[in-house]
């Protein structure tokens, strides 16, 4: 197996809009090489494209452990969590990446996620937080 041309090769599937086949393409690679930090993040973003949400939750936080200060890994592990509507658990990730980087696309998905945390009054928030005047 040549590994970067099998990267490359998930690389075109994902953009051509297969993400289940770069999936299965990756998923070898990054049982040959269970560091590469590209390959994970490629395999993420598979998982995060094909709705396959825990898997994509299981890379990035593997990511993220690694290095903290990935401010893109943050940012789709917020993604990934808010599509699987755990919002309180999203937004600490996606304020540290817009603190990071201030990409539009960041700020714009904090200030969604933020949004639906205040709309509940403050359920769900993460654990050990008590509502605003509580304390």
């Amino acid at each position: 197996m040549d590994f970067v041309e099998e990267f490359r090769r998930a690389e075109l599937f994902l953009e051509a809009g297969d993400p289940v086949e770069a999936a299965r393409i990756l998923r070898p690679l990054i049982e040959a090489e269970p560091n590469n930090a590209a390959v994970r993040l490629q395999l993420a973003l598979a998982y995060f494209a094909s709705a396959q949400l825990a898997r994509a939750e299981v890379e990035l936080r593997a990511l993220v452990e690694r290095d903290p200060t990935d401010h893109y890994a943050h940012h789709v592990l917020g993604r990934t969590l808010e599509r699987l509507n755990r919002h309180a658990e999203a937004l600490p990730h996606l304020r540290l990446a817009s603190a990071m980087s201030p990409l539009g696309d960041y700020r714009q998905a904090v200030d969604r996620v933020a949004a639906r945390v205040n709309a509940r009054g403050g359920a769900g928030r993460p654990p050990g937080r008590s509502a605003p005047g509580t304390n």
